[in-house]
């Protein structure tokens, strides 16, 4: 028997099947309207793939009600941080930016969580505010996350909302300013936000990145440098939620 972690966040859902407290199977899909037939069709592919029956789901994140058969729901803060504490047991805090929000976590060195603050009433300083910019510009996501932007002083956008800042990077456009400049001050308008809501938890090191944001090179560099610290970014940063869910469903066999 497996335990399964399922986490439908706004953009992609991600999934973990575990065995003995190590994961066996994952995947990451777009996110379909039609949730819970999405989750049948999960349920069924961890069968095929794994080769063996589920024992228990957790669900997670903004999708979570809209599972099937599931055993429990859990937030996706709890999951993140129980995943973490597994994967990266010296970590003490979590930088999370997904498709529409942003999360900071701070974690002790059991996994639970200590604080926590989210950004989720509007899209600037998460993955919708970078697609919006990447589209203007004409770039592919990983075209605008792959730049260099080392040394280009980057244009400032000072709007703290998604459709007012469009408005300034078409502006910059028209006046000529460059293109790399502009993907700079892109990634330091998200960064600058998130260091904001980081400030008010007070990190403390280590720091992880997590979400599907933490891919983009880009913003690796520019949060960093905001921060005034190192970050360790997980070699799929989008599971992280999934694998904890997966954890707690584990646990849950077991006790």
């Amino acid at each position: 028997m497996i335990a399964v972690g399922i986490d439908i966040g706004s953009v992609m859902t991600k999934v973990v099947a575990m065995k003995n407290r190590s994961a066996i199977y994952s995947r990451i899909l777009k996110t379909k309207p039609e949730q819970k037939i999405m989750s049948e069709e999960i349920k069924k592919e961890v069968v095929e793939k794994t080769g063996e029956m589920i024992g228990r789901i957790v669900g997670t994140g903004y999708g979570r009600r809209n599972i099937p058969g599931v055993d429990k729901t859990i937030t996706e803060i709890t999951c993140i941080a129980k995943g973490t504490n597994k994967l990266f047991p010296s970590v003490r805090t979590v930088i999370d930016v997904g498709g529409q929000d942003s999360k900071v976590i701070k974690i002790d060195e059991n996994g639970r969580v200590r604080d926590f603050i989210m950004n989720d009433k509007c899209a600037a300083g998460t993955g919708r505010f970078l697609e919006v910019m990447a589209s203007i510009l004409e770039m592919s996501l990983d075209e605008l996350g792959n730049t260099e932007i080392s040394g280009k002083a980057p244009v400032s956008i000072s709007s703290t909302c998604t459709v007012f800042a469009e408005s300034e990077v078409i502006s910059h456009i028209a006046s000529g300013k460059e293109i790399d400049e502009i993907i700079a001050g892109v990634h330091k308008s998200i960064a600058s936000k998130i260091a904001s809501l980081a400030k008010r938890v007070r990190i403390e090191k280590p720091v992880l990145f997590t979400g599907g944001v933490a891919k983009n090179k880009a913003m690796r560099e520019v949060l960093a440098q905001e921060l005034g610290v190192e970050i360790i970014v997980p070699d799929e940063p989008q599971i992280i939620g999934a694998f904890g869910a997966a954890l707690i469903a584990q646990d849950d066999m077991n006790s």
